[in-house]
């Protein structure tokens, strides 16, 4: 569905412009001193699969074996200090 409004009630009613948008994909047209001066369309999405992730990872940069290695200690002081620390409750006791 396309729906016309004027630039000020969209900023007036932008969250809700732009869940139309994504939620239910309708396309909205800003109008300003009766001229179009905008569309907002929903971005279509894009169904990726294995074989793009591959491609993306086999077109990665590759980490220096020095990066490589400090990259391994940063994951292994990440884990010492989440392993020091007790984890809140979810209920703030």
């Amino acid at each position: 569905m396309e729906t016309t409004l004027t630039v000020t009630e969209a900023a007036r009613r932008f969250s809700d412009l732009i869940n139309r948008v994504v939620y239910r994909g309708d396309t909205a047209v800003l109008v300003r001193n009766g001229t179009v001066v905008a569309r907002i369309v929903p971005e279509r999405r894009r169904e990726t699969n294995g074989i793009d992730l591959a491609l993306a990872l086999e077109s990665a940069p590759r980490l220096s074996p020095e990066e490589a290695a400090s990259f391994a200690d940063d994951i292994e002081a990440g884990r010492s200090e989440m392993n020091r620390r007790p984890m809140p409750t979810p209920w703030g006791e």
